[in-house]
């Protein structure tokens, strides 16, 4: 049996991917100093790598599939299929974004003042041709780490950094003068892999699962009881895919209901549908929504 050789990033993202791959229904173990993690599943075998060499290892076929951002993608231009977008981070189910920053006191305002400047980032070959599309000549050098604190030292001009809030580059005195790329994380495959029938069909149950799981994130399923009575004003409450779940209990006056709603708005629909009558409401969470 050939097994479909899968990576998974290491480093910010590799807790946050494990997790997700737990709730689709795979466990991924990493060992102790070793780059190959063991998982529960005998058509599977994993290697830890960088999100920044992902997708050249998937394009040149040391790796049949692998999740890393689209900015990695972008940024080393490998040839690879995109299986599936998954929005997810280190922190958050948000996207993240490249912004161009400088320091607050700064008179740049855009990326077109910055000619003839220095710009340090670690997404070098995205951020060159950000500035040449638009015919500013800046000097961009490769940042090994602490980029923003180049720009708060005054080493370079400004710099090109990923962020979720925003929080922590207001914390450093520094302002965001544009977005540059809002970036997620994509599921990607090797070309040939994606070619395999044996390999395609595996390619295709674990993008429906981990993107089963994260729809499950957004949602919760409600359940609850109310008269025969309350149900058209119970359910004109009750968003749902297509309507709730409506069904009789042993006393025929009373109705069981169940749907999935958003999580975000629960706080403010369960007291509404207890000042309709409803009682007995549950709440609980969803593993996966296909």
């Amino acid at each position: 049996m050939t097994k479909l050789k899968l990576g998974i990033p290491k480093g910010s993202l590799e807790e946050a991917t494990l997790g997700l791959f737990k709730q689709a229904g795979w466990t991924i173990a990493p060992r102790s100093r070793n780059y190959y993690p063991e998982v529960d599943d005998p058509e599977l075998a994993c290697a830890l790598v960088r999100a920044q060499e992902m997708a050249p290892y998937v394009a040149n076929g040391t790796l049949d599939l692998g999740l890393t951002g689209l900015d990695w993608i972008l940024e080393t231009q490998a040839q690879v299929t995109e299986v599936c977008t998954l929005t997810y981070s280190k922190a958050s189910n948000q996207r993240s974004r490249w912004v161009l920053l400088v320091r607050e006191e700064s008179p740049v305002r855009s990326a077109a003042d910055l000619d003839g400047c220095k710009v340090a980032t670690e997404l070098v070959g995205f951020t060159r041709r950000y500035f040449a599309e638009r015919g500013v000549n800046a000097a961009v050098e490769f940042s090994w780490g602490a980029t923003e604190a180049k720009v708060v030292e005054g080493l370079v001009d400004a710099a090109v950094e990923i962020t979720e809030t925003g929080s922590t580059i207001r914390a450093h005195g520094l302002r965001i003068v544009e977005d540059m790329l809002y970036t997620e994380t994509r599921l990607i495959a090797n070309p040939a892999a994606m070619e395999d029938p044996a390999k395609r069909a595996k390619i295709d149950q674990i993008a429906l699962m981990l993107q089963a799981a994260l729809a499950a994130r957004h949602k919760v399923a409600l359940k609850l009881n109310c008269r025969a009575t309350q149900i058209d004003e119970i359910v004109a409450l009750l968003p749902s895919l297509h309507a709730p779940t409506v069904s009789h209990l042993y006393d025929r006056e009373w109705l069981a209901v169940e749907t999935v709603v958003d999580a975000a708005t629960v706080r403010v629909l369960i007291p509404r549908l207890r000042a309709a009558g409803a009682e007995g409401i549950l709440e609980y969470e969803l593993r996966k929504m296909i």
